[in-house]
């Protein structure tokens, strides 16, 4: 072979670094063996948490909602020959071309997913009009050519996340392009006002002109109204300094510098502001490595339960228990669950989290029921995670866990969250009847801070409301509050629903609780949420001493 020659040449390994440097990847589908598979750049697609295979549960999970439709039309078996061309998000991702044939008598389908602004060849993102991510990058590399002093400032938007559920994924596009149309008034073509990811925005600027992140901020902070909601948005800054000329550093290492210094912005909280700096990179390996460890703990039994007592007010016996995840990490220890369930929802394992919990939660309980049975009715509460409610197969999971079982009706309690009901409440309401016939008993979790509609609410078989612990905590400080806590308990009583408290820190909260007719209390006043064995040490002790021990104040 030539010297020519072996320069054309292609193997798989250069083939699939190809595909990596263009963002896209490649695709097989065997409906036969329910398996989907994957090669190429699958992180920037929102594939990374399915590569490099998944079931078509899983990708169907991973699908935007109301993209949901399209992804099932990928998987539907057609005739071979037939062609795929969908356009559709997976969840934190851009916007996906899917194109594909089937093959092999319609046995397998095969093809190429990549961004649509691969495609788009303008150098705009086709939302805002800013430049998009790859055009932002070679404008940086062209500004630092030239000696000087440069500061890169990425904005991300806070609880993006959150507006896409209660907002709808149109009018959250809506927020996103008025804040692309203030950043780039405000700033001028040498700034390059980009778009760099779904929530990012981004400039450069020469140092000197003024706090370029406070600028940045002044922009995109403004209050904003959106299909007739008042939007008060904020956003986290990082911010990179960087010198032009000869030694000037790579444009897309720039970018990511920028990126980690949000990251660690946005762990101070909203609105927060960071500058990169050497130790984030050892932070950014940490975190690399919590992933890894993260994926291996679901396999190593490492994530289990821990148990927080629900008591009935009026009796002080012990009701039930909320299940609630915590990660035995072997060497860390007790891993903060604000800490590893962000990562598991970036992961996009909160699905696998839940049925996880639903299993083990449920197993727990029949064994204390066996060998409690003076312990009456008791119960456990599991939540759904945000969108699990529209997992397939959610239905399927709780019926089978409800029979290896052997729990009565009503003692598996799933908690669904306002935002998962109001999103697509038709639908939600079919999933929660479905939920209710196979045993399952449901709860409305932090009721009074979402945007729920008393009609709906009316309609949807909820047998219990729980009340936000917010209003708990400060019913003995703000009247306000009281009055929302006693509204809720009518409300509950009206409609025939159990209501729960949570955050009940001491006996004077119980006891103003006991006054307003609420049903049930929870909060640290009891107990923390205990691993299996002392929980249910503690349900013996509070049925041999005939009521669950409650703090007669905070400590």
């Amino acid at each position: 072979m030539n010297a020519r020659s072996r320069t054309l040449g292609w193997d798989a390994t250069s083939a699939i670094e190809a595909l990596a440097a263009a963002d896209a990847a490649l695709w097989e589908w065997t409906p036969a063996e329910d398996r989907l598979r994957f090669s190429g750049s699958t992180r920037p697609l929102g594939l990374g948490a399915l590569a490099p295979e998944c079931p078509a549960a899983a990708f169907l999970a991973l699908a935007q909602p109301q993209d949901r439709g399209l992804a099932e039309r990928v998987l539907k078996p057609q005739d071979e020959g037939a062609e795929i061309a969908v356009r559709m998000r997976m969840r934190g991702a851009e916007v996906c071309l899917w194109r594909g044939v089937w093959l092999e008598d319609g046995l397998r389908a095969a093809g190429m997913v990549t961004l649509e602004t691969k495609f788009a060849g303008t150098g705009q993102d086709m939302l805002t009009g800013l430049l998009d991510r790859r055009t932002f990058v070679q404008r940086v590399a062209e500004a630092l050519v030239q000696p000087g002093d440069y500061e890169l400032i990425v904005a991300d938007v806070d609880r993006l996340r959150r507006l896409n559920e209660a907002l709808g994924h149109e009018r959250t596009d809506l927020l996103l392009s008025a804040l692309g149309s203030r950043l780039n008034a405000a700033f001028s073509h040498a700034a390059a006002p980009a778009r760099v990811g779904e929530d990012e925005f981004a400039v450069l600027l020469t140092r000197g002109s003024g706090p370029a992140g406070d600028r940045v901020r002044e922009a995109l902070e403004q209050p904003l109204r959106v299909a007739g909601f008042d939007i008060y948005p904020t956003v986290s800054i990082g911010a990179v300094a960087a010198e032009g000329g000869p030694d000037a550093p790579d444009a897309s290492e720039l970018l990511r510098r920028a990126a980690l210094a949000v990251e660690q912005a946005k762990s101070a909280g909203r609105g927060g502001a960071a500058a990169y700096g050497r130790a984030l990179e050892s932070d950014s390996l940490s975190r690399l490595a919590m992933e890894s460890d993260l994926r291996n703990a679901f396999v190593r039994g490492e994530i289990e339960p821990f148990f927080q007592p629900i008591v009935n007010l009026h009796t002080g016996a012990v009701a039930g228990f909320e299940a609630l995840a915590r990660w035995r990490h072997p060497r860390r220890g007790l891993v903060p669950p604000d800490e590893f369930l962000t990562l598991t929802d970036e992961m996009g394992l909160m699905n696998d989290l839940g049925l996880l919990m639903m299993t083990q939660a449920a197993k727990q309980l029949a064994e204390w029921l066996h060998r409690h049975p003076t312990a009456g009715k008791l119960f456990c509460s599991v939540n759904l995670s945000v969108g699990e409610i529209e997992r397939p197969n959610l239905v399927e999971d709780v019926e089978r866990v409800i029979k290896e079982t052997g729990l009565p009706r009503g003692a598996l309690k799933l908690e669904v969250t306002e935002g998962d009901i109001m999103r697509d409440t038709e639908r939600a309401a079919e999933v929660l009847r479905q939920l209710k016939g196979v045993g399952a008993s449901l709860a409305l979790d932090d009721f009074g801070t979402g945007f729920s509609s008393l009609s709906y609410l009316a309609k949807l078989p909820f047998d219990t409301l729980k009340i936000d612990r917010y209003f708990v905590l400060t019913m003995d400080k703000d009247e306000g509050s009281a009055k929302i806590v006693k509204s809720v308990v009518n409300l509950g009583r009206d409609l025939s629903l159990e209501v729960v408290a949570e955050g009940v820190e001491n006996a004077d909260l119980a006891m103003r609780l006991v006054e307003a007719s609420c049903h049930y209390g929870q909060g640290f006043g009891y107990a923390p949420a205990l691993p299996a064995q002392e929980a249910e040490v503690y349900l013996n002790e509070s049925l041999a001493d005939g009521a669950a021990p409650l703090k007669r104040r905070s400590a």
